[in-house]
């Protein structure tokens, strides 16, 4: 090989030769040299027995993969709606011109790469933007200014000012999660105490339902996982937090990620597993070092590793797994292929992971506000749990406010709280709209402000977006069609066309250009897209255009033109190349439109 590499050599020695550790070492290698060299995927392909090919459609698949260089500074500003009502453009475009840059072309010499990518968690603190992998939050002219300055004097960015990188809590409203703490082992403790099936019993006693927004019963899926018949088992803990407007993980990962981890040793004690994986999004990665020195720390006070508070053959241990920038990911049979080192294609289910998971073996994914809520309810018990929430909707929910309000952040309620209630309490005023579970979520207008965020009216994984009056909701759907797009992994043609044709129609009632039959279009694309997608994605990517078109119609209306069709490209313009190559510009060679 012409161009050794030893960086390489040694991950692989140091991480073994597993295909299965694929997009890891992908992830260490782009860090190291800003992209991935075409001398480590030859390595990578003869130590891995992986074809070239296939590591190469990995690293494509990935948004914060690259197989062109992006420079010493990779620069990726957060492009969520409520980035760009914070003017996240301007500073994008304000950066750029004093770099001398393109948005999305590394400058030519090799310094500096300036461009978007999807929400990163921080929504309550925008606008913001990741620098190699770390979150600069609270952006301003003055910050970007002197951005320029560190990035043209090649100051590494550990040089930085700390100030730069502070993320807050923000927590404005606790309840039974984020007031009651444990003790760390206490939840474990009752389990080698009361046994596995008496605290399985109390789980299901409490009503705990799945916090991602689908809520299936916890208890239930534990069970099914217990049941299946496997050489191995494994626990999930799904810390891929791509729904826009969502980080309320981002919190518990940070403040209380001790109490994350005993619920995932609490659901291994339970199902018999000896390994459990935090899968964690790649816009976290700053949360990784601290993160590893609470596993360092469970590990050295007998909290994980062998014969866990001294009960012989209790063994289990938690790795982290980092994301590399799929929002598919967080569907969890894709997040379970991307921990197998592959593209993360939503698997066809049946079966379903509590059966047939991580390497075909029965697999509990939860996600992270789940295995706190199991936590507290192994140490305080289903009463306890119960006492809070309706019927249906046991607990309490934590919701990651943001947008137009005077306190944005971390608010824990009891489920049935209204959405009125919430805005009082934020501080929203003027209200013209809530999206609520994030860009695959419900539009609701003033008139419904009445309901609840419980499962049996509204359910979410915990985002609330805020629009007042003087935005044009218009704006918030069209971030969302051209995220949907971006994010779509391509697999179904419904998710693939159908989300590349909404956004272009979405486009189109932007500019001015649409007409009713346009809007019709919309509808029925966005039908056959809920209908035939292959996973949620694609099913629920149509629903904020669906949702304003029943609700806000007028956003649409207004912008018609007053013809009966518009096609939504230029046929005449687009054979301009076609003219010019041939020499001809006479009459026969246009397309004349009828009027």
């Amino acid at each position: 090989m012409n161009n050794p590499d030893n960086f390489t050599s040694e991950l692989l020695v140091n991480k073994g030769h597993s295909p299965g550790q694929l997009l890891q070492l992908l992830c260490e290698i782009q860090t190291h040299y800003s992209h991935i060299p075409p001398h480590a995927i030859e390595l990578l392909s003869g130590h891995l027995n992986i074809p070239p090919v296939q590591i190469r459609t990995v690293i494509d698949f990935y948004a914060f993969l690259h197989r062109d260089a992006r420079g010493d500074f990779d620069i990726l500003f957060s492009d969520n709606i409520t980035d760009r009502m914070l003017g996240n453009l301007s500073l994008l475009n304000s950066l750029c011109k004093k770099l001398g840059v393109e948005p999305g072309v590394p400058r030519a010499d090799g310094r500096v790469t300036v461009g978007l990518t999807s929400c990163t968690g921080i929504c309550d603190q925008g606008p913001a933007l990741l620098i190699n992998g770390m979150v600069v939050s609270r952006l301003d002219k003055d910050r970007i200014h002197k951005m320029v300055g560190l990035i043209e004097a090649g100051i590494p960015i550990d040089h930085w000012p700390k100030a730069f990188f502070l993320v807050d809590d923000n927590i404005q409203r606790r309840d039974k999660l984020l007031s009651h703490g444990i003790i760390s082992g206490s939840a474990i403790d009752a389990m080698v105490v009361k046994g596995s099936d008496a605290l399985l019993k109390c789980l299901d006693g409490s009503g705990l339902r799945g916090r991602g927004g689908a809520g299936f019963k916890t208890a239930t899926k534990w069970r099914m996982c217990r049941d299946a018949e496997a050489d191995e088992h494994y626990v999930v803990c799904n810390a891929d937090e791509g729904e826009p407007g969502t980080f309320k993980d981002r919190v518990l990962l940070y403040s209380f990620a001790d109490c994350v981890f005993e619920g995932m040793t609490v659901c291994a004690g339970i199902i018999g597993a000896k390994k459990g994986f935090l899968y964690l999004r790649g816009e976290y990665l700053y949360l990784r070092e601290a993160l590893e020195k609470t596993l360092q720390a469970r590990r050295d006070a007998g909290h994980l590793g062998k014969n866990i508070l001294g009960k012989q053959g209790f063994d289990f241990d938690i790795e982290i797994h980092m994301g590399a920038g799929a929002y598919i990911c967080g569907e969890e049979s894709a997040l379970i292929e991307s921990l197998e080192g592959k593209r993360g294609i939503p698997r066809n289910r049946p079966p379903f992971p509590v059966t047939s998971g991580y390497r075909n073996q029965p697999t509990v994914v939860n996600n992270v506000e789940t295995f706190v809520a199991a936590a507290r309810i192994a140490v305080f018990g289903a009463d306890w749990f119960r006492s809070a929430g309706t019927e249906e909707s046991t607990g309490t929910k934590l919701l990651s406010v943001s947008g137009d309000c005077a306190r944005p952040g971390i608010y824990e309620y009891p489920y049935g709280v209204t959405i009125r209630q919430v805005l009082e309490d934020c501080g929203a005023i003027d209200t013209q709209a809530v999206q609520i579970s994030g860009a695959a979520g419900a539009t609701i207008p003033v008139q419904e402000f009445y309901r609840k965020i419980a499962f049996e009216d509204i359910p979410t994984g915990g985002s609330f977006m805020i629009f007042n009056q003087d935005r044009d909701l218009l704006d918030m759907v069209q971030n969302f069609s051209h995220f949907f797009c971006h994010e779509s992994c391509g697999f179904c043609t419904p998710c693939r066309v159908g989300g590349t044709l909404m956004q272009d129609l979405v486009d189109k009632v932007m500019v001015g250009h649409a007409t009713s039959y346009d809007l019709q279009e919309m509808r029925n694309i966005g039908q056959i897209m809920q209908k035939s997608a292959h996973c949620g994605l694609g099913a629920t990517a149509p629903n904020p255009v669906l949702d304003t078109l029943e609700k806000f119609p007028g956003i649409y209306s207004s912008r018609l033109v007053n013809r009966s069709f518009e096609p939504a490209f230029d046929l005449d313009a687009s054979l301009e190349v076609s003219r010019h190559i041939t020499g001809r510009d006479d009459e026969g060679a246009h397309i004349r439109h009828e009027k």
